[in-house]
């Protein structure tokens, strides 16, 4: 590193990082990033520590995103783009940066590796399936230790045998033993894995002539008993309210509006209890008990209606 970019770093550390087109790109330019020394990052944490120094978290958060880079590296087997788990795993790193503490005498890297694995691991669990596989903290472990521990017996496998993704029951019973779990949960958690979503439209790829699950799935817009209840949903908010409000006298029917169905010209609602009972020269609670009977009226004179 050079004294003019070992300068630079200091005043603005996030200007060492170009802007960047592609992933490859950003990960040639965080692994052409200083590393730190340990003196250094301990007197980098103390100033964020003591004197909550931005520029010294930024320093510290950009000499270890090589880091978050090799990590994202074991989770491309779960389908998910490389780019996003880089950026799940820079949120953890920026997570442990903030928690660390420089007197603990361990240094960042092995400290933000649990914090860098933890949000790359919830992001894979949100985006693995549409229905989540792993809610609990012991299925969640269940399920990072079981794909790693298929992958041990399909390496296993000797040439004369036959590699099958699902496991026999010997197999579920040993990874049960090993994890501390049930046999069931095994299977359970296998299922889950082997399962996949099955989208409901073609792919972008796809020829013209494609059809998916959608095509398939009838569409009730015009079916004929939601046709009538949306008619009949229409009418009880237009003309429904007005006749139910004609069943009313004045004075109650000046309240409801009021209350209900009022709006201002700066999208408020109407007058509040107390302003309609200094109005009438009554009470606020006499004015709620006259809203509460000329509601029950209003209902009753749609009655009819509603149920016919």
């Amino acid at each position: 590193m050079t004294q003019a970019s070992k300068a630079l770093s200091l005043r603005n550390p996030w200007a060492l990082v170009p802007p960047v087109g592609n992933l490859d790109a950003y990960i040639s330019a965080v692994n052409r990033l200083p590393m730190l020394s340990a003196q250094e990052e301990v007197s980098l944490a103390r100033r964020l520590r003591d004197e909550g120094d931005i520029q010294a978290a930024g320093q510290l958060v950009l000499s270890h995103l090589r880091l978050v880079v090799a990590i994202s590296r074991q989770y491309l087997g779960y389908g998910l783009p490389q780019g996003d788990l880089i950026q799940e795993g820079n949120v953890g790193l920026m997570k442990a940066v903030k928690r660390f503490d420089p007197e603990q005498g361990v240094r960042l890297v092995s400290y933000a590796i649990h914090w860098i694995k933890a949000e790359i691991h919830e992001f894979i669990l949100r985006n693995w399936r549409m229905v989540k596989v792993a809610t609990t903290k012991a299925q969640r472990k269940l399920f990072f230790n079981l794909r790693s521990m298929k992958q041990a017996l399909k390496g296993d496998a000797t040439d004369g045998q036959t590699y099958r993704d699902t496991l026999t029951p010997d197999e579920v019973a040993g990874v049960a033993r090993d994890l501390n779990v049930r046999p069931d949960e095994v299977i359970e958690m296998e299922t889950r894995l082997t399962g996949g979503d099955v989208p409901l439209e073609p792919g972008a790829d796809d020829s013209d002539e494609a059809w998916g699950p959608i095509h398939y799935l009838a569409d009730d817009r015009d079916e004929p008993t939601r046709t009538l209840e949306a008619r009949h949903r229409d009418w009880l908010a237009s003309d429904g309210v007005a006749r139910a409000l004609d069943a009313l006298d004045a004075r109650s029917r000046r309240i409801v509006e009021q209350r209900w169905l009022a709006v201002d010209d700066d999208g408020s609602g109407g007058m509040t209890l107390h302003e309609l009972a200094a109005e009438y020269g009554v009470s606020a609670e006499r004015i709620r008990q006259i809203e509460v009977a000329a509601m029950k009226k209003m209902r009753k004179a749609l009655e009819p209606v509603a149920t016919a």
